[in-house]
């Protein structure tokens, strides 16, 4: 005998159909999950609740953080294990069991090697030198263990193209970046790379307008060649199927779940085991005001359809939560449309500095994201403003370097991107960027004390010209120079010059959150004794991240999520059809 959510009694018969393995998502941990299930001789199904697959995976960078991955050793480039776990142990502050960070470490490679040996959709390949977030500690890399895919053409999805869940904020037709080419662009004004950079642009929007190509990359190139993989082996997803509860059996396990599909609700049974991959909570804001009350608004990158249903689903069956006050921060600028945008490069540029309330810088300006994050929700509850803060620029930086989007070249009309020498009206006029001929007009714009905005300017101005950040040591990592200005002895410093001065106003932004339920090294579920919830797992953002309050590497989410899908799975072979280990 079996029982409902609800406790009422049921038998297997009373299932509408069952499977061996249930994922619920469809974004890069639940699809690795359906593939290495299928693999293994397992009847699996993916569900999904929205319109569109992908989920936040298809919106991200699609960087996958796997140090020792085939890519890399193809060439030539060997990485030790053991550093690696030395340096998650370093960052996670002993948040996070050994067990965990061991299994990521060793699994992770073996989970690219299996996808690349199922399909050849699933290429990846590795281009050194974007350092992991911490390389001066041990087991940290300079040249970074980010393993991407190709760009792929969308034509190739045929009718899937359209179900592939897209950036709110799409680029111009036939305009794509792979990972270096972003750093390069960047670089437009400094290199004749980045220019080349550019003529390669105006090309691929020729050829798309001309050819019809329909190039994409980063994380749209990913989920795209995952959904290829899965119907290369007929491998079943559902959309507009979302799971409104678990089935447990008489002793708390798992066996399936409640599926409404075409306006019917459907008895799924699971005989090996349930995956929710359903992603974060971040737009439930009625949760995140309760768990981190200075993040009022909605500022999130995330799929905007994670509202933490797996997660209350696995709360709901007896599982425990960690870190359900944490995300994956990244500052950002909030448009008055809502629209929010990264603010990555600009904060290692050179001839830039960001203040609080009080008018004085607080953090390396160039810090990984998600300490910039940290240090802005820690400053904002010690009774400083410091939501939002200000980036501060010159005219000549905004004349020299991208910013924003704005690209520093002569105006082009009709161009996809803001371009010439003078700052767009619509954004001066919408408040979000200040502008002033003096230190004290653009104290009084931005509401802060003058006499400090004006010293905090001379003190970075000091230090810039002296080569070294004394005061915060901005530019003594390699990863604070990548986006940097290469032409300068210090990438990140260059002395702020004449006015007029600009203020970009920076918000928490967050590419959604990092906490959830708890798992163990199999990537199931546990209760709050630590105990497992047997038949119920959990990856990706829908449990608590296995990078503690902390991130490794560029693709140190997507990496984890896959990694953590294709454990599962693997787990779920082990386990006899409808058994408890």
């Amino acid at each position: 005998m079996t029982a409902g959510a609800d406790g009422a009694p049921g038998t297997a018969e009373e299932f509408d159909r069952t499977v061996d393995v249930l994922v619920i998502g469809s974004g890069g941990g639940g699809l690795t999950a359906a593939l290495a299930a299928e693999a293994a001789g397992l009847d699996t199904l993916v569900v999904e609740k929205s319109s569109h697959y992908g989920g936040s995976t298809a919106l991200s960078g699609g960087g996958i953080w796997v140090p020792g991955a085939p890519a890399q050793r193809r060439d030539g480039y060997e990485i030790d294990p053991e550093g690696v776990v030395e340096y998650l142990r370093r960052i996670t502050e002993g948040l996070v069991s050994e067990e965990r960070l061991r299994a990521y470490v060793e699994r992770a490679p073996e989970m690219m090697e299996f996808l690349e040996n199922r399909s050849d959709w699933l290429e990846f390949v590795w281009k050194p030198g974007y350092a992991d977030y911490y390389p001066e500690l041990p087991g940290g890399s300079p040249d970074g263990s980010t393993i991407n895919v190709p760009p792929i053409d969308l034509r190739e999805l045929g009718p899937d193209e359209e179900l592939l869940l897209r950036p709110l904020a799409l680029a111009p037709k036939g305009i794509w970046l792979g990972p270096k080419d972003l750093r390069l662009f960047y670089q437009v004004r400094q290199h004749w790379r980045g220019k080349v950079v550019l003529v390669k642009l105006v090309w691929r929007m020729f050829r798309a307008r001309v050819f019809g190509d329909r190039i994409a990359a980063i994380g749209q190139s990913l989920v795209a060649r995952l959904r290829l993989a899965l119907r290369e082996r007929d491998i079943p997803l559902w959309l507009d199927a979302p799971m409104t509860t678990l089935i447990t059996g008489a002793d708390g396990a798992v066996v399936g779940a409640v599926i409404e599909k075409d306006g019917r609700e459907l008895r799924i049974r699971a005989g090996r085991g349930v995956l929710l991959a359903t992603g974060g909570f971040e737009h439930d804001m009625a949760r995140r005001k309760e768990l981190e009350p200075v993040i009022d608004q909605d500022w999130s990158f995330g799929n905007p359809a994670s509202m933490g249903d797996g997660i209350r689903a696995g709360e709901r069956v007896g599982a425990g939560t960690d870190l359900m006050d944490e995300a994956w921060w990244f500052p950002a600028i909030q448009w008055p449309d809502g629209r929010m945008q990264f603010m990555l490069n600009e904060r290692m540029m050179p001839s830039q500095f960001i203040v609080n309330g009080a008018g004085e810088r607080y953090i390396n300006e160039a810090a990984p994201y998600m300490d910039f994050g940290h240090a802005m929700i820690a400053g904002q509850k010690s009774g400083v403003t410091h939501i939002p803060s200000w980036l501060i620029t010159d005219t000549r930086s905004w004349r020299r370097y991208v910013v924003a989007g704005h690209l520093p070249i002569p105006k082009v009309p009709f161009a996809p991107v803001p371009t010439g020498r003078t700052m767009p009206r619509a954004w001066l006029e919408s408040g979000v960027v200040r502008t002033a001929n003096s230190w004290e007009e653009l104290a009084a714009k931005i509401d802060v004390p003058p006499d400090r905005l004006r010293a905090t300017a001379e003190r970075f101005n000091e230090l810039a010209r002296k080569g070294h950040d004394d005061d915060f040591a901005r530019g003594d990592s390699v990863y604070d120079n990548y986006y940097g200005d290469p032409t300068l002895p210090n990438p990140n410093l260059y002395p702020i010059g004449e006015p007029p001065y600009y203020a970009f106003r920076i918000v928490p932004g967050d590419l959604g959150t990092s906490g959830g339920l708890r798992t163990d090294e199999h990537a199931r579920v546990l209760r709050a004794d630590g105990t497992p919830i047997p038949g119920l797992y959990a990856t990706g953002n829908t449990s608590a991240a296995v990078m503690g309050r902390s991130y490794a590497g560029a693709g140190a989410t997507i990496g984890p999520a896959m990694t953590f899908g294709y454990i599962a799975a693997k787990h779920m072979t082990s386990r006899s059809n409808g058994g408890s280990t």
